[in-house]
């Protein structure tokens, strides 16, 4: 039910954090993992992990906010592999400020990265999945898609377009077979939110205090629920949004 044996996997920003823990996941399921992102080195190091778990994995260098960049990333994809059964969207970034502080470069940015980039690697990605059958897209959106954060307004805003983004393409491509999902991380402990602990006092003490768990997410705890969503296990299941948080969003 959950093998992924002669599956190909692109994951965009999968050279760490939370898309190198679902890569991994995939990975280790017997998916041949293809990793998107612009920093070569970490995605070398990336791709040396993967193939240590089993997967003739590779990367593609891209800028995910480009069309043209989208364009040739799937070309390139089509040319090697012949084909593409999941995709991840986990391509992202933040820029912590207030809205009063916040500067359009800026929020463009955040948008472009998280939002944006979903949408043209979702759309790049049709034609592919359907030709296949079906397939399944993951999009990472956040415990900020429900919680709004006074110092993340470009960030919450991208990520809640994820949820909805998520729930119309579900709704408009379940005919072609293809099952499209969100996951809601919650406090995961990644170079991001190492920034966000050194930048706003107190968080990691309220991020323990309030997770049922008592503790700060691994990149690892992904590594399930892309399983999950990338296989059979879940080919009745589109449009949700699922938070992955140790509990932290049923806390009262």
């Amino acid at each position: 039910m959950f093998d992924l044996k002669g599956k190909v996997a692109l994951v965009t920003g999968g050279n760490g954090g939370i898309g190198l823990g679902m890569a991994k996941g995939l990975a280790q399921a017997g998916a041949r993992v293809v990793i998107a992102a612009r920093n070569a080195q970490k995605s070398a190091a990336a791709v040396d992990a993967l193939k240590a778990l089993g997967s003739e994995s590779f990367a593609l260098e891209a800028d995910v906010t480009n069309e043209d960049s989208v364009k040739a990333l799937f070309d390139q994809l089509a040319a090697r592999c012949g084909q593409l059964d999941i995709l991840v969207n986990n391509a992202g970034t933040t820029v912590r400020k207030p809205v009063d502080q916040l500067a359009l470069a800026e929020w463009n940015q955040v948008m472009d990265t998280n939002l944006t980039s979903a949408f043209l690697c979702c759309r790049a990605a049709h034609p592919l999945l359907k030709a296949a059958g079906g397939g399944k897209i993951i999009n990472i959106g956040s415990m900020m898609s429900i919680f709004g954060a006074p110092y993340a307004p470009a960030y919450g805003a991208s990520k809640g377009g994820i949820v909805q983004l998520t729930r119309a393409m579900a709704a408009s491509w379940a005919a072609d077979g293809i099952q499209v999902n969100a996951v809601l991380p919650g406090w995961i402990q990644t170079e991001l939110t190492d920034a966000a602990r050194a930048q706003v006092p107190g968080l990691n003490e309220r991020v323990i205090a309030r997770t049922a768990a008592g503790r700060w997410g691994q990149p690892q705890d992904l590594a399930g629920i892309a399983v999950f969503l990338a296989s059979g296990a879940s080919d009745f299941i589109t449009g949700t949004a699922i938070p992955v948080d140790g509990g932290y969003s049923i806390a009262a």
